[in-house]
Formats: C-alpha cells, sequence, structure tokens
C-alpha cells in the first residue's frame, strides 16, 4: 500500500464503519414512523452539509439537465428505493439472507467500476472482493427466504451499487460536499410521499429522547459525516477499490453492539472479520516498482 493513498482508505473505512453503526443504533428509532424518520434524518442531514459548504466559501452551483437527472436517480435508488427493498426483504426473507446478498456489492463495484471506465476488470480485486464477500457472509450467516424476499434483496444490492456508480460522474464537477448535500436535500420530498401514503398523517411525530437521539445519530454520522467522507474516497479510488471497504460495515456493527453492551461477537463473527481484513490486504497491496539504475537497460522477462 502507497502511502499517499492512506488518507483515501482511512476516509471509505471510516464512511463503511460509520454505515455498519447504523444496524445498532437503529434499534432506538424502531418504533418511529419509518419513512418519517428517514425524512427528517435527511432534512437534517442537508441542513448540516449546506452549511459545511458555507463554512468552506463552496458555492451551491446549479446542476446541469444531466447532472439534475442523476442526483434525482442517485436520490432514488442509493437512498429511497434502496431502505424500501430492504424493509420489504426482511418481511419475506431472514436479515441474514438481506444482509448477506448486499453484501456481494465488492464484487458488483469490482466488475462493474472498470467497466464504467471501458477498462478490464482486474483479477485482484476480484479475488480480494470475493474473499470480503465470504469474510461478510461469515459474519452475517444464512437465513431462509421465499422468491420474493429474494429479488427484494437484490434490489437492494443494485441500489446500494447504484450509490457510488451514479455518484461518479457528479463528483467530477459538483465535489463531495455538494453531491451530497443535494442528494440527502432530493431525497426528502420522496420520503415524505412515500410517508403520507404508508402511514397517512402520523408517519411524523414528537420522537422521544432516545428516539431524537438516534434520529441525530444517523443524520449527523451515517448520513452527513458518512457520506462526505465516502465521496471524497470514491473518485481517488475508484468504484472497484473503494467497493472493498464495504466488508468494514460488519466490524462497525459489531463494535458499536460491543459499546453498547449488546454482547460480545461470536468467534464466527471474528473470523468473518479476520478475513475481510485479508481481503482488503490482497485488494490494496500495490507492490513498489523500482525504477532501472541509469544507463542500464531495462529488460523484459516474458
Amino acid at each position: 500500500m502507497s502511502n499517499h493513498s492512506w488518507p483515501a482508505y482511512s476516509r471509505a473505512g471510516g464512511a463503511m464503519f460509520l454505515v455498519g453503526s447504523l444496524a445498532a443504533v437503529s434499534g432506538l428509532v424502531n418504533d418511529y414512523p419509518f419513512y418519517g424518520g428517514q425524512a427528517a434524518r435527511y432534512v437534517v442531514s442537508a441542513a448540516l452539509l449546506f452549511a459545511v459548504a458555507a463554512a468552506r466559501r463552496i458555492p451551491l452551483i446549479r446542476p446541469t439537465g444531466r447532472e439534475t437527472l442523476l442526483l434525482v436517480a442517485l436520490a432514488a435508488t442509493g437512498l429511497v428505493l434502496f431502505n424500501l427493498f430492504v424493509i420489504e426483504g426482511t418481511r419475506h426473507a431472514n436479515p441474514a439472507v438481506v444482509g448477506t446478498i448486499v453484501g456481494t456489492v465488492p464484487i458488483v463495484l469490482a466488475l462493474a467500476g472498470p467497466l464504467m471506465r471501458r477498462t478490464r476488470p482486474s483479477g485482484r480485486i476480484i479475488l480480494a472482493a470475493s474473499i470480503v464477500v465470504a469474510g461478510t457472509v461469515l459474519v452475517s450467516g444464512f437465513g431462509t427466504s421465499d422468491p420474493q424476499g429474494i429479488l427484494y434483496s437484490v434490489g437492494a444490492l443494485a441500489c446500494e451499487a447504484c450509490f457510488s456508480l451514479l455518484a461518479l460522474p457528479l463528483l467530477v464537477r459538483l465535489g463531495p460536499v455538494r453531491v451530497s448535500a443535494y442528494t440527502a436535500a432530493t431525497s426528502v420530498p420522496m420520503l415524505l410521499g412515500l410517508g403520507l401514503l404508508t402511514d397517512g398523517s402520523g408517519f411524523l411525530r414528537t420522537p422521544s429522547l432516545a428516539e431524537l437521539g438516534g434520529l441525530a445519530y444517523l443524520a449527523v454520522l451515517v448520513s452527513g459525516v458518512a457520506f462526505l467522507l465516502w465521496y471524497r474516497a470514491l473518485p481517488m479510488l475508484g468504484a472497484d477499490r473503494a467497493g472493498l471497504f464495504a466488508g468494514i460495515i460488519p466490524v462497525g456493527t459489531i463494535t458499536t453492539s460491543l459499546v453498547l453492551g449488546f454482547g460480545l461477537p461470536a468467534s464466527g463473527e471474528l473470523a468473518g472479520v479476520a478475513l475481510v481484513i485479508v481481503g482488503l490486504l490482497v485488494g490494496l497491496y500495490r507492490p513498489r516498482v523500482t525504477a532501472p539504475p541509469a544507463g542500464r537497460p531495462k529488460v523484459d522477462i516474458l
């Protein structure tokens, strides 16, 4: 691993660790109307991200027509439909099934990322992604599902991949702060509409103190901070290498659960975490290339 890549690695790993903490913290908001809570979460996230833009004197430039379509698609898939598919998937499948299928996103990004750049996927990255996915499966475990549960889980997997793939062309001109703020804000009317359809006028209510703390954590850290970290790392690493860090999500879940006193991880979970680390090392290691001495012709070894 090269030293100049460590900032990108730490950002991508930190983002996925925070996303992993979602599972442990979400228990605080389980009784709150889902779509209303998500809408409130992203309202706060968008406000904070716009405040970051103002503090850093980043002008809020107007997206082009193509960028607007990409932002709508990114918010609809990466934020709104992802949550919808996960909810519906858990009604037809064990949560382990949903988690295991969505956890294969490193392989999807290892293939789709290079293809979007019109380059050939790296065999080493695909191998590393497979190791990371194997570790994630060990942590998540297996479960049972009907065909609908599988379809919803595959839909959630596609949306998870879209969260990175659709953002890449936007980050070129808009940058991570604008993309994060615009995407969070774009998702709010969609979530409000879904809340009205599913829960009627009761889709928003005054949260309890615990619910307020959970929603604040999700808004500030899991959305605001994690979005910024991920979208800063993504252009530097590319979707294929960045996707390997999705294996950090179970690490965040286990660590947060431990801190909150939910018990020690099982041996299988620890083995899965170790396998994820091996996969990351395989995918991110880059042997140092030494230039040939001056005056000596370079010899190709066939």
